[in-house]
């Protein structure tokens, strides 16, 4: 039987182990409630500033890279800033921050490509008025150049036809520039026409120098004469603006392989690397052209020609650099915007700068087949029959022998018929033709006391012809439609 004491003792023993146990328990409570305190304190640290770095991309990507973002539709050039924490590329957060400037320049390039629209749609209707205008315009002045003779006048109208040229040219740019049609249907006519026609609507044309080296006759179909002399009108005004005032443009007209290649040439400052790159691109046409992207004021010339090379299968270069230290332009024609007149039938312009080249003389005709001789001749010579009374001498078999008849040297060539002699003039008309002549002489010293005369054309340094038309007469060279 046990005894009470070790009863109690083993309780005691007992309770103390409990015990033991059970602090050992609460401290182990206790230590992992203030780690998991620690843990929990730790994530909030970390929360914290997840929430703040997102915070700060957030901000960053409004204030820095939205804007760039949007910049870049229009400038393709600009960089867009990276992310705030480099870390983020790649993650979910930096994948759906890249999500959002997609959409945003999506979204702004479809927004401004439709109200560039609306832009060209209002100044393509704005411009169609203007030009029915001055047309309108250009026709009573040509029809006050027709009615009076008074030298003065004929100077004064002569400038007001010009200046109206000018403005028909700057609102047919704008129109071709906002998708409008050239607004001239041309017959065939002579590609110098069409080039003459062009330098004929600029201000500076007097500068401007053409050596035409193409073949006689050589032509642009009736739908590639007005798209041609625009194209040359507007290069030929890059020409002249980018280069001083006391130097010539030098236009040429040369056949290459696949067409026909008009190339000019100025003695201006040139282009920048960026810049040639940036008119190359305008010129080729293969990007859109938006009205904004052409400056404030918008400068539509090369914009115009991008526009009619692409509509037209025209081709233009500006990549290189001229030979006297300025830009060279060249507008390639190829072979199928090409035709051929007859400048017996259809002659270029009076004031065209004529061709270097002499046209190719045509094969001659075979002539023909001599008539056989006769059996009995003894060869090509004619025979001449022996004069009466005259026995021709025998040879030593007793034949006669046959003697060659002299040819006449005035009956070498087919005999011409005499020149139609001209009629006497008449006193009346010798004395009509002498007064007009003085009267001219008259009029053409009281006017070069007092301006120089409207239609006056420099005089090509080479060819000892005129190297450019002038305004009177533009509208048919270019036409062709004399």
């Amino acid at each position: 039987m046990i005894e009470l004491p070790d009863l109690v003792a083993g309780g005691l023993a007992a309770g103390t182990l409990s015990a033991l146990a059970l602090g050992g328990g609460l401290l182990r409570l206790r230590r992992q409630q203030t780690r998991q305190r620690a843990e929990t304190a730790a994530l909030r640290t970390r929360l914290d500033g997840s929430l703040r770095a997102f915070t700060a991309e957030v901000e960053h990507l409004a204030a820095r890279r939205v804007p760039a973002a949007a910049q870049q539709v229009a400038h393709p050039h600009l960089a867009v800033p990276g992310p705030l924490q480099p870390l983020t590329a790649g993650t979910p957060l930096g994948i759906a921050l890249e999500n959002v400037l997609l959409a945003l320049r999506s979204e702004v390039a479809s927004q401004r490509t439709r109200v560039d629209a609306a832009a060209q749609a209002g100044m393509r209707g704005a411009t169609r008025e203007i030009q029915a205008a001055l047309y309108r315009l250009q026709d009573a002045l040509r029809q006050l150049q027709q009615r009076y003779d008074d030298p003065e006048l004929a100077q004064t109208l002569f400038r007001l036809d010009h200046e109206n040229e000018q403005s028909l040219r700057r609102a047919q740019v704008a129109a071709v520039v906002c998708g409008a049609w050239v607004g001239l249907a041309r017959e065939e006519s002579h590609l110098v026409d069409a080039v003459t026609g062009g330098q004929a609507r600029l201000a500076g044309y007097q500068r401007v120098e053409v050596h035409n080296h193409l073949e006689p006759g050589t032509a642009l179909v009736s739908h590639a004469v007005e798209p041609v002399a625009i194209i040359v009108a507007e290069l030929l005004d890059n020409a002249l603006r980018h280069s001083a005032p006391d130097t010539e443009v030098v236009v040429s007209l040369e056949h290459v392989h696949h067409g026909v290649c008009v190339t000019v040439d100025d003695a201006g400052l040139g282009m920048t690397r960026d810049e040639r790159d940036r008119a190359q691109r305008l010129v080729a046409g293969d990007t859109p052209i938006l009205l904004t992207d052409l400056g404030d004021p918008p400068r539509m010339g090369l914009a115009a020609i991008g526009r009619l090379t692409r509509q037209f299968d025209l081709a233009v270069d500006v990549s290189s650099a001229s030979p006297y230290g300025g830009v060279r332009a060249v507008l390639r024609v190829d072979s199928h915007l090409l035709s051929r007149l007859d400048p017996a039938d259809r002659p270029p312009a009076p004031s065209a700068p004529r061709t270097t080249r002499r046209p190719v003389p045509a094969a001659p005709a075979p002539a023909p087949a001599p008539a056989p001789a006769p059996a009995h001749a003894y060869g090509t010579e004619d025979a001449v029959p022996d004069a009466p009374g005259h026995r021709a001498p025998a040879d030593e078999d007793g034949l006669p022998q046959r003697r060659r008849r002299p040819r006449p040297a005035a009956a070498a060539g087919p005999p011409t018929a005499p020149e139609p002699t001209r009629p006497a003039r008449r006193p009346e008309e010798s004395a009509a033709a002498l007064g007009a002549l003085q009267t001219g002489t008259a009029a053409a010293r009281a006017d070069a006391g007092t301006a120089p005369v409207a239609a006056a054309r420099p005089v090509s340094r080479d060819t000892g012809r005129t190297s450019h038309t002038d305004h009177t007469d533009h509208t048919d060279h270019e036409g062709g439609a004399a």
